[in-house]
């Protein structure tokens, strides 16, 4: 599969052209493996987004998805906000440079 163009952070730069099978070819091209729970983080963002036209902070995404922020940095090996929207089609979070 044909991953639409990035920008050098790895965001998609036409969002639209976002698919869960784009998703994953771009998370095999960064060498991350999309687990079932991982998948939700990123369903679960694009559903956020979609209300409320923000990508939400850590702490009020990890409630609204009712998970343990620690656990979720464990899981994700880094800031979880920025894969999420990262893989999610969605835009950069505010305070992720």
């Amino acid at each position: 599969m044909e991953i639409p163009q990035r920008d050098g952070d790895g965001y998609l730069i036409e969002r639209d052209a976002w698919t869960p099978e784009i998703a994953r070819a771009m998370a095999d091209a960064d060498g991350l493996a999309l687990n079932e729970v991982k998948w939700t983080h990123i369903t679960k963002a694009r559903e956020y987004y979609e209300a409320f036209g923000v990508v939400p902070p850590i702490r009020k995404f990890a409630k609204y998805v009712e998970a343990d922020q620690k656990e979720m940095f464990k899981l994700w090996m880094t800031g979880p906000m920025k894969p999420i929207t990262k893989y999610g089609g969605l835009p950069k979070p505010t305070g992720c440079v």
